[in-house]
């Protein structure tokens, strides 16, 4: 990508069912990440285990949106950011564009850093406020020795490709808004020109009316310059009208995957379908006569989460449908992610579609 006002053309993704690359861009398998929790006092002594990323697996294809969605707390950012190198992995396999990023020195990762980049979820919190927003974005390239000459002119034109004037580069962060904001943010992830974008949450923080406009600038981008993105979100909704395919998470496991639609049209595991039927529908008639799903009590802890199915202390299929046998299974036996007969992986030995909007 020389120029970002160059029409790039954007190959399909694979698994979409049109014709488009075989290889992923990016390949992760069994990732895990776990975090000791230390005792007090001077010597620290390792106390239990956060399970916060358990044997997750997934791919992403050039010009392709995974969303991966989940409660706070379920471990979609932390695998996000494992993904990036920015937090250690316990174990698993991360291949990007081929390369192993666990094999790389430290030269090579900083090299292929360049290639993936992050939209943090909060866009003043990830922004310097000592730096004008013409610093901010030419800081990447000042520390990767990029565009030395025409620094200048390449920061003014990412600032017009997402949408701001190039006028404002000696501004502060304060004096934008929060969309702004959050644009700056994207132009300084854009700057290294890179092939995969992780999204944290990206409009999470943002005013309704202006979380439109910063979806809609993310798949203009995406059409133009052939991204692929890793859109990590709560908001159903959102991800419902980004997505290619969804991967949902539930303490540390992805229990449903697919193709968006197929997802959202059938889901099969009871805990996506409780997060599907908790999204409005514009039509209170609709709205009133729609089967609701109900999931009651807090997510366990991550130091201890329950044996076999993760799911089954807040699952409405566990308490009020199964028999003593059935739930004696989910007790002992954690659910593999499988084909289960609906059309996608599922994570549950009694997986049935059911649709919910």
């Amino acid at each position: 990508m020389t120029s970002l006002d160059h029409d790039v053309t954007v190959p399909d993704a694979a698994p979409s069912g049109r014709s488009g690359p075989s290889q992923p861009i990016l390949s992760v398998r069994d990732l895990v990440v776990h975090f000791p929790v230390r005792g007090r006092g001077l010597l620290g002594r390792t106390t239990g285990t956060v399970h916060a990323v358990c044997d997750v697996s997934f791919e992403i294809y050039p010009g392709e949106t995974l969303g991966l969605v989940g409660e706070s707390g379920c471990g979609k950012s932390t695998a996000s950011r494992a993904v990036l190198g920015l937090r250690g992995a316990t174990s698993g396999q991360v291949v990007f564009d081929g390369q192993d990023i666990a094999d790389l020195s430290t030269y090579r990762m900083r090299r292929l850093r360049r290639q993936m980049q992050i939209v943090f979820q909060d866009p003043m919190a990830s922004l310097d406020p000592r730096l004008t927003v013409h610093e901010i974005i030419s800081e990447p390239l000042r520390i990767h020795g990029l565009h030395t000459a025409d620094r200048a002119r390449y920061v003014a034109e990412l600032m017009r490709t997402v949408g701001l004037n190039s006028e404002h580069g000696n501004r502060y962060p304060h004096e934008f808004s929060g969309g702004q904001r959050q644009r700056i943010g994207i132009a300084r992830a854009l700057a290294l020109e890179p092939k995969l974008l992780v999204l944290d949450e990206p409009v999470s923080a943002l005013d309704v009316s202006i979380q439109a406009g910063v979806v809609n600038l993310l798949e203009d981008l995406q059409h133009r310059l052939g991204l692929a993105y890793l859109f990590v979100a709560h908001d159903l909704s959102v991800v419902r009208h980004v997505a290619d395919r969804v991967a949902v998470m539930y303490l540390g496991r992805i229990v449903e995957t697919g193709a968006c639609q197929e997802v959202f049209a059938n889901p099969a595991h009871p805990y996506t379908q409780a997060l599907i039927s908790a999204i409005p529908i514009p039509d209170p008639r609709k709205e009133r006569a729609r089967r609701r799903i109900v999931v009651s009590g807090e997510m366990p802890s991550p130091t201890d989460p329950p044996s076999g199915c993760r799911f089954r202390t807040r699952c409405p299929l566990f308490a009020n449908r199964l028999d003593e046998t059935e739930r004696t299974r989910c007790q002992r036996e954690m659910p593999e992610l499988a084909e289960r007969g609906q059309g996608h992986p599922v994570a549950c030995h009694f997986a049935e579609a059911v649709p919910v909007l």
